[in-house]
């Protein structure tokens, strides 16, 4: 929660006001943090000076090892993430790859689980690493990537949080992630939790002890319209301590995250909290 606070605090005292093409809006903007989560401690990072709905991004990463690829089967997990990419950005309602309402493209999950050759056929990243894992290998290039450029036109969104590197010291498995862009005030809250979570389901699910999470962020900013809220209301709060994440000791494997797993089987312990902040989101 701290390293969150203080991220907050750099952009506001020392970010530069970059406009943004894609939104048509103005960010005020770093470049490079990094945030580092302990989850061999169960320390959860969850922001407690606002409300943070912790089960929609859980939701939302299962998604993607899932490999969806359509906003409807993400609202049946838990989380109305993709509504607004998926049917209110108009560039994406004219591509001609779209293939209806709800629909997101090759986004994703749905790149990681299906990664194309270049002599034809495709590559599922998950399931290699997920068996390396088991089996204690690590090649050094334990890389779920959802990264493609050569499909960016095939989807209504680049991904943000975009590569997530596993590795393996003895039986203790670590994760770094990386993100090209972060909206702070609302993006980092459910990306904070995903890093985390990644780690802690992949070391439950490949029977190793998770160790701790590192979270790069290239570009961090926060929108022209986000800032008032930020420096008059979530800055001036005094954080919680930490609440614990609880899974579900039944996920023993991937065909379990494949199937049955809800957000149900994850519960947080010790959570108190700030009302929440309606910070506006940019499409």
């Amino acid at each position: 929660m701290k390293q969150y606070l203080d991220l907050c605090r750099q952009i506001v005292d020392q970010g530069v006001w970059v406009e943004n093409q894609r939104t048509g809006k103005k960010c005020l903007t770093v470049i490079n943090a990094d945030l580092t989560y302990h989850v061999d401690n169960n320390q959860f990072p969850l922001v407690t000076t606002r409300k943070s709905y912790y089960k929609s991004a859980i939701a939302e990463m299962i998604g993607y090892l899932r490999g969806y690829d359509s906003a409807a089967d993400f609202r049946k997990l838990g989380t109305k993430t993709w509504d607004a990419n998926a049917n209110l950005n108009q560039a994406w309602r004219d591509n001609p790859y779209r293939k209806g309402e709800d629909d997101c493209g090759f986004i994703y999950g749905k790149v990681a689980r299906n990664f194309p050759k270049p002599d034809g056929g495709s590559i599922d990243l998950l399931e290699k690493i997920v068996d390396d894992l088991t089996k204690g290998i690590d090649d050094r290039g334990e890389i779920l990537t959802f990264y493609h450029p050569g499909v960016f036109h095939m989807g209504c969104l680049r991904p943000c949080m975009y590569s997530h590197h596993f590795s393996l010291l003895g039986d203790t498995l670590y994760l770094n992630s990386t993100q090209r862009s972060c909206d702070v005030p609302l993006g980092l809250n459910f990306n904070m939790v995903q890093v985390y979570f990644l780690l802690a389901i992949m070391a439950q699910i490949t029977g190793k002890k998770p160790g701790k999470a590192y979270h790069k962020l290239v570009n961090a900013h926060i929108y022209e319209d986000q800032l008032d809220l930020m420096q008059d209301v979530q800055l001036k709060r005094e954080p919680f301590d930490p609440p614990q994440l609880i899974i579900n000791p039944d996920i023993k494997s991937l065909k379990d995250l494949e199937t049955w797993v809800t957000v149900d089987d994850f519960e947080l312990q010790g959570y108190q909290y700030h009302e929440p902040i309606a910070y506006p989101f940019s499409v």
